[in-house]
Order: structure tokens, then C-alpha cells, then sequence
């Protein structure tokens, strides 16, 4: 469903803000009343604008900016986890793995041309 030229900019609106918001506590309802809707309202046009729910946006701009950490020379993952959201280096490595097939370690040794694919491919 393609959105009308007002609820589009709505929408990304709220992309920048979750970008420049990203180590903040988001949720549905700060969101849509950043878009100016209702929570069901915009759930159903983010949803409808993005193809995803906002978790899933969320947990991949927060992993997004945790590879980036990690290619700018961040050593410590517990630390970048934390920053990313993440309770445990655990949980941030299976969440991580998942959507880069990769470790944060391994991600952090491969060369910059192979990084810098993954991230467009993935991220």
C-alpha cells in the first residue's frame, strides 16, 4: 500500500528521529506520537510504509550503528552490546549473528570492502 505524500513524510519523520534517538528507550507509543497518529494508526502505516514492525527497524538500526562501532576500532563487545540496547554480550551476539552472519568479533577482523558489503547487503 503506498501512503499519501503527507503520512509518507510522516513516516520519515520518525525514521530520522529513531536514528538520532537510537540509544534511547523507543517504543510504539513515542513513536506515533512523534508521526502525529494514534499507536494502531501508525503501527499499521509504518508497517505499511516499512515493510517491518518497529522492532525489528529498531533492533536493526541499534545492530547497524553496532557494526559501525565495531569497523571504527570499538574493542570491548560487552560495551558496544550495552550501548546497542543488549542486556549480555550473549544476547547481543545472537542477535547479531543473526542479522549478519557473523560474529562481532569476526565482523570487526574482516577488511573494510567486505564490511562495508555486508552492511549494505544487511543492514
Amino acid at each position: 500500500m503506498a501512503l499519501a505524500e503527507p503520512q509518507a513524510r510522516r513516516m520519515e519523520a520518525v525514521r530520522r528521529f529513531v536514528r538520532d534517538h537510537a540509544d534511547e528507550r523507543l517504543d510504539r507509543a513515542r513513536l506515533a506520537a512523534v508521526a502525529g497518529f494514534s499507536v494502531p494508526h501508525f503501527h499499521r502505516l509504518w508497517r505499511a510504509h516499512t515493510g517491518e514492525n518497529v522492532a525489528a527497524y529498531l533492533r536493526r538500526v541499534r545492530l547497524r550503528r553496532a557494526a559501525l562501532k565495531l569497523r571504527m576500532g570499538a574493542v570491548d563487545i560487552t560495551e558496544v552490546a550495552l550501548c546497542a540496547g543488549y542486556e549480555t554480550h550473549a544476547a547481543f551476539t545472537r542477535a547479531f549473528k543473526q542479522q549478519y552472519a557473523l560474529s562481532p568479533s569476526q565482523f570487526r577482523d574482516l577488511d573494510c570492502w567486505m564490511a562495508t558489503q555486508l552492511l549494505h547487503e544487511r543492514g
